[in-house]
């Protein structure tokens, strides 16, 4: 595909726009995590981003790519997808791999988010069991927007750009397999101290 890929006012629009949910994300996520350690409050601030990205941006991208096309579209978030649509061209039109894995991310993901920020604030027994299934929920659907690709040679990606492949492509794509990695490992090393701790409860009463 072409280079393109200068920072122009649809590029810096759109980095506001999801900076704009970062701030409103952040600002939930503090605040419902008032008390609690640095990793909780951290956590809680990316659940609340993670969601608005679900709801806020994905969401609407699946209604407008299952009654027309993102291309066609003049709805205001539909410029958002249009510019994205530069460094992956398949999100401008109905692919059914992108729509399919979406309408699972903003269902399941979003509400698996949020279920996870009220077992956290509330301390629910269940917090790690939907922390890992958002996990991988997550990774699940980075892997199927791109393998298809990747399989056929990356027809639709530009990697020509520097700001669609390293900042489209890369960052904010990589954010979702980094982050859900981590998450993964801690709940990991939490469920290990819970199963050495209910080990050595039981020992004391043999």
């Amino acid at each position: 595909m072409h280079a393109g890929g200068e920072l122009g006012a649809a590029a810096g629009g759109s980095l506001l726009l999801c900076a704009a949910l970062l701030a409103v994300g952040c600002a939930l996520g503090l605040r419902l995590g008032r008390g609690r350690g640095a990793a909780d409050r951290a956590l809680l601030a990316w659940l609340c981003f993670n969601a608005l990205v679900h709801f806020a941006l994905e969401g609407p991208y699946v209604y407008l790519s299952m009654v027309g096309s993102i291309t066609d579209s003049d709805a205001l978030i539909a410029s958002l997808w249009k510019e994205y649509g530069k460094a992956d061209a398949r999100w401008l039109y109905f692919d059914p791999t992108i729509v399919s894995v979406e309408i699972l991310t903003v269902i399941l993901g979003g509400s698996l988010a949020l279920v996870l920020v009220y077992a956290i604030v509330k301390e629910k027994h269940y917090r790690h069991f939907v922390q890992i299934t958002l996990c991988v929920c997550e990774l699940y659907g980075g892997w199927m927007t791109f393998c298809p690709d990747w399989l056929m040679g990356s027809p639709n990606l530009n990697t020509n750009s520097w700001l669609y492949f390293w900042v489209y492509l890369v960052f904010f794509n990589g954010v979702w397999v980094l982050i859900p990695g981590l998450l993964l490992w801690q709940s990991w090393v939490e469920l290990k101290k819970m199963h050495h701790r209910g080990s050595n409860s039981c020992k004391k009463f043999q």
